[in-house]
């Protein structure tokens, strides 16, 4: 849509001969904005609630930057996966305000999010699944929810676990990281009403397969309950989480019944 049509749009607005919710539906597919090697969607919050992230691995620096300097423009938060130590040095000197997390590798260029609202909870096996668990709860804490992490509380000590039972009761997502043979999520599904987001990683030796083994193993749990996301993919999970937390603060929608109903006597 160019300026001029969203001018037009306005003005029908003004006019009365557009509704607000109406306008807003047509605005929410406004193309996106071409840098010749990227197209970048600024309008995904709109229709997603959340702003396009940007994926770390594949592209240069400067491409990056662009990408970052584009977003900025128009005041839109960013967030960067996958993002080396070396790229994120060089993207810090343009951006000095850029928040850089080397574990997970994940990096977050705007406002801070503040204290965020609900509750994520994010559990893992074991101190080497530490940088997809961070980049799970950084994800979801960037997107608006309130998270916290607790790791190292994998099923070879059941009791770290059972510790965090009032945390796992009281969460509206939690996002459970394990590799090896993955048990944890299974485990903690059965010890909580909220939804569990299991994210297999690739830890392990021999027969775990960089992952399969536990994705697998999530994938087979008999506890209901339990989603899961790809190998080592913490950005999903959080991403998710953030989504069935936001949920949880937004009416339903109420239909009215077409049934007929006998009245009161």
């Amino acid at each position: 849509m160019k300026p001029e049509q969203i001018k037009r749009l306005l003005e029908e607005v003004a006019r009365g001969k557009l509704t607000p919710e109406e306008a807003a539906r047509r605005l929410v597919h406004m193309p996106y904005e071409d840098l010749g090697f990227a197209r970048i969607d600024h309008h995904r919050v709109l229709r997603r609630g959340f702003p396009e992230a940007v994926y770390g691995e594949g592209k240069s620096a400067p491409e990056i930057a662009r990408i970052l300097k584009a977003f900025n423009a128009r005041g839109i938060p960013a967030i960067v996966t996958r993002l080396d130590e070396k790229k994120a040095r060089t993207l810090k000197k343009a951006f000095p305000a850029l928040a850089y997390h080397p574990r997970s590798r994940l990096a977050y260029f705007g406002p801070p999010p503040g204290e965020g609202v609900g509750r994520v909870v994010v559990v893992s096996g074991g101190t080497s699944d530490a940088g997809v668990a961070e980049e799970a709860h950084l994800t979801a804490w960037y997107l608006g929810a309130k998270s916290e992490l607790h790791p190292d509380v994998g099923v070879a000590g059941l009791h770290r676990l059972t510790a965090l039972l009032p945390a796992l009761q009281e969460a509206r997502v939690v996002v459970a990281v394990a590799g090896m043979e993955g048990a944890l999520p299974s485990v903690v599904a059965g010890l909580t009403p909220a939804l569990v987001l299991g994210v297999p990683t690739s830890v392990g030796f021999g027969v775990q397969e960089h992952g399969k083994t536990a994705l697998f193993a999530m994938l087979s749990s008999c506890v209901p309950g339990l989603v899961v996301v790809n190998v080592d993919a913490g950005f999903s999970a959080g991403y998710a989480a953030a989504v069935v937390n936001k949920l949880k603060d937004e009416k339903p929608i109420h239909h009215k019944d077409t049934k007929s109903t006998k009245k009161e006597a």
